[in-house]
């Protein structure tokens, strides 16, 4: 099983939906808090090419993307077989 990071914020509807998702799926992520650590929003940045909106999600090494990106590789079918690496 890949190991799952998710770069998240207090109030942010589409974090929370991305950790149900997971959570749904039974699936264990590190989350990182950007509003409460401004290093993890660096760290992010870096990671996620520039990208700054939150949820930033990684399996792996991966770049998975956002929510939405997330959802459409579920949808897909293409999720768990990256969970599973």
């Amino acid at each position: 099983m890949q190991t799952v990071e998710i770069y998240t914020s207090p109030f942010c509807g589409y974090c929370h939906a991305a950790k149900r998702l997971l959570s749904d799926k039974g699936i264990s992520f590190a989350e990182y808090d950007v509003a409460r650590a401004p290093e993890k929003r660096q760290e992010m940045l870096s990671r996620a090419n520039g990208r700054h909106t939150v949820p930033q999600i990684f399996v792996g090494q991966t770049h998975v993307g956002g929510y939405d990106d997330m959802a459409a590789l579920d949808r897909a079918g293409k999720l768990d077989k990256l969970l599973q690496g």
